[in-house]
């Protein structure tokens, strides 16, 4: 795999006792460093999760898991394994990246306007952003949806993937990054197909400043961080992670650096800067407990009316797109993948699952059953192949531990790399 198709796999006191209130609005004490476990209203589903990861960790090769697991607001299991660094132990108050996690922010900050009767999803971006390319062509809605039919700056892009690559320290503008996509032909018509393109999310982010007059930072805080309680995800453009850091390492640059085949290649990459993965404000970071109660709001809608909420997770799209000559990430959209605005639906599951710079995560929510996953994972030097290539091991867990508490309603298993 080159260099730039392994970019589309891209694609966050110590002392003190944290609360962050679970789906039945009690509250659960987030546990200081060093203590990583909390009393699980369900021992045996607790060690059956545990198991799952044991053996997750051992067969992936994995460095660091962090996990939380409720259903219907009831503690399963909240645990931190293995190490951050070599000899420091991970724990359940470490901070990380949650990259597309963000992205659920951003579509709920639109949707909410939309409740606001502020704006439509079927309001044209050109009404905000009249010299973007196409912007007369294109709706808010489907920036959201990812319809707009917008080139990817970061999938599919030798020349950005080469940028990445040559300095993982750059702190990259908007303007920098959507000079990368949005002068080039659409792929389609908007509307009439689908491809995955984080230069969706950038434009929209660009398109709420303007519509409310607020940066996205702001948006984000006051109308989803605030309400949630979500005291430990954080903004930031820069590189930096909040104290206890979850430290990550990658192998993804030994292509680009012409490591020799067989040469021993392993470097951290914890303080690699993030600010290409969304629109400026919404690059972050959080924790565990932050990352479950994400789960739990945006998959129950709790910050949206019912019909917003109900746009947001329509599988509408399923049967409707295709693949595309020359399009890396146009796709068929079915049951084990269907994209809503700005959630991943896979089945009955509503998801995010990030995976940047030796990091990876997800967010499941399966609204049925009340069920809430969170998993953040780094990687051992053996989860990664002889090329720097790895799974979303994240993703592949938070799948598995949905299909062992929901046999009957489970997730499409991550196919194996």
């Amino acid at each position: 795999m080159r260099n730039a198709q392994r970019l589309v796999v891209l694609a966050c006191s110590v002392s003190l006792l944290a609360s962050c209130a679970s789906d039945d609005g009690s509250k659960t004490q987030s546990p200081s460093a060093g203590v990583t476990t909390i009393e699980s209203s369900d021992p045996a589903k607790a060690d059956a999760v545990l198991k799952l990861v044991r053996d997750s960790m051992a067969a992936a090769h994995l460095k660091s898991v962090i996990l939380r697991v409720t259903i219907d607001g009831k503690e399963i299991v909240t645990q931190a394994l293995g190490d951050s660094m070599t000899g420091v132990p991970a724990t359940t108050d470490m901070h990380f990246r949650n990259g597309a996690v963000a992205i659920s922010y951003v579509s709920t900050v639109l949707l909410q306007l939309v409740d606001e009767k502020k704006v439509s999803l079927d309001d044209k971006v050109s009404k905000w952003l009249p010299d973007l390319p196409n912007a007369d062509r294109v709706t808010l809605g489907q920036l959201a949806h990812m319809t707009s039919g917008y080139v990817d700056y970061v999938l599919g892009n030798p020349e950005f993937a080469a940028a990445i690559y040559a300095d993982p320290f750059k702190n990259w503008t908007t303007d920098e990054l959507l000079g990368f996509a949005v002068n080039k032909p659409l792929f389609y018509d908007p509307g009439t197909n689908w491809n995955y393109a984080h230069t969706n999310y950038v434009i929209l982010g660009l398109a709420l400043e303007k519509i409310t007059g607020k940066p996205m930072a702001t948006l984000i805080k006051e109308k989803v961080l605030d309400p949630l309680g979500l005291n430990n995800t954080v903004a930031n453009q820069t590189a930096v992670i909040p104290e206890p850091v979850l430290h990550a390492f990658t192998s993804e640059w030994r292509e680009y650096l012409k490591v020799a085949p067989g040469t021993r290649f392993y470097e951290e990459s914890t303080f690699f800067n993030p600010s290409w993965t969304i629109t400026n404000g919404a690059v972050e970071t959080t924790n565990i407990f932050d990352l479950h109660d994400s789960a739990v709001a945006i998959g129950s809608g709790k910050l949206l009316s019912p019909e917003s909420y109900k746009a947001m997770v329509s599988p509408e799209l399923r049967g409707k797109t295709t693949a595309l000559p020359g399009c890396p990430t146009c796709a068929p959209q079915d049951e084990a993948y269907t994209y809503g605005l700005g959630i991943v639906i896979v089945g009955n599951w509503l998801m995010q699952n990030p995976l940047f710079f030796g990091y990876s995560s997800f967010m499941g929510y399966l609204p049925s059953r009340k069920i809430a996953i969170a998993v953040s994972v780094t990687y051992a030097e053996d989860g990664f192949t002889e090329r720097g290539d790895y799974r979303n091991e994240a993703d592949a867990l938070g799948r598995a531990i949905g299909a062992l508490l929901a046999p009957d309603d489970a997730p499409a298993p991550l196919p194996k790399k």
